[in-house]
């Protein structure tokens, strides 16, 4: 082969070895969908109930149209094998829009769209991470229910590492996720 082709060729492995993992389906809504979300009646109680019939964690994604950092984490982040492996076993995925209007109903009873159900839970950053408990005391609503609530984009560590911390439960020790991070970085896991 002449020096061309070779850098050629090159080029052509360094390019496809720089795309995405998996390039993200996009929805009518604009919202990334992966084949691990759960299409429901967004009744946050109905759902707890199958994630728990399941032995699943109920795990809400807040995420909006043209976001990049959702696209980041669909791109980049949760197709990772360990990362995709850990959700599909241990996660009952229900996705919501920032700026959507489906209606979504809360453990506690109210029922609104899925806009007024971000504000009404704080959510204002996306993608927006909710991790419920597998009980949901009476009145509650899921922002109240929490066990923890991630905003942003992270890396694979950092999400690796938060759903492990939420699955086995290590915040029931009282272990601060911060600290749990750290001691994960620190033994390489």
């Amino acid at each position: 082969m002449t020096g061309w082709m070779t850098r050629a060729g090159a080029a052509l492995v360094a390019a496809v070895l720089a795309l995405p993992l998996a390039a993200a389906e996009l929805g009518d809504d604009g919202l990334h969908k992966p084949t691990w979300l759960r299409d429901t009646f967004k009744d946050l109680s109905e759902d707890l109930a199958e994630a728990n019939a399941e032995g699943k964690r109920l795990l809400i994604i807040v995420e909006q149209r043209g976001c990049i950092y959702c696209t980041q984490m669909h791109e980049e982040v949760y197709p990772d094998p360990e990362i995709d492996a850990l959700i599909r076993e241990n996660f009952f995925v229900v996705q919501m829009n920032l700026f959507g209007d489906v209606e979504v109903t809360d453990f506690d009873g109210t029922v609104l769209s899925e806009k007024d159900m971000a504000v009404r839970w704080g959510v204002m950053f996306t993608p927006t991470m909710i991790f419920l408990p597998e009980e949901v005391a009476e009145g509650q609503t899921a922002a109240q229910a929490a066990v923890a609530v991630m905003p942003g984009a992270f890396g694979k560590g950092t999400t690796s590492a938060l759903l492990t911390w939420v699955k086995d439960k290590t915040y029931e020790n009282g272990e601060h996720f911060q600290k749990y991070l750290a001691s994960r970085m620190t033994q390489g896991n």
